[in-house]
């Protein structure tokens, strides 16, 4: 059940030795390009919520609903994938174990449809050059 393996996966979150439980061990060099994936994406959820506070910060003079838009669209973009990397992790190394196909994601797209809408937004307010 879709449900259950999620919550095993949040499990292992926690407790990542339960995901030798499975399967077998890969070579060492797939689990630490694993590891390097998971910290680019923690690379890059760091950016993104410093982006937010950036835009919070030092854009005084943007109206109050775009600053905020803004900011929190991109503080919401770095938490999920924050916690789209640890998962997608714990997911990658469960398959390795398991010899399976590494898993498919839809996140890398939503991601980048949600930096590109923000980007488009912060163009909109260069090219209106709010003052206040």
């Amino acid at each position: 059940m879709p449900g259950d393996e999620f919550v095993r996966n949040v499990r292992l979150w926690f407790a990542p030795e339960g995901v030798r439980e499975e399967g077998r061990t890969p070579d060492y060099r797939f689990s630490l390009a694993n590891e390097r994936t998971f910290l680019a994406w923690l690379r890059t959820a760091l950016a993104l919520i410093g982006g937010g506070f950036a835009v919070d910060q030092f854009l005084p003079d943007l109206p109050w609903g775009w600053r905020v838009g803004l900011a929190l669209a991109l503080l919401a973009a770095g938490v999920l994938c924050s916690l789209r990397a640890v998962n997608h992790w714990v997911r990658c190394e469960r398959a390795m174990r398991r010899g399976e196909d590494l898993p498919a994601s839809r996140f890398p797209a939503l991601l980048g449809v949600v930096v590109a809408v923000v980007a488009v937004a912060m163009v909109v307010v260069v090219l209106l050059g709010w003052d206040g």
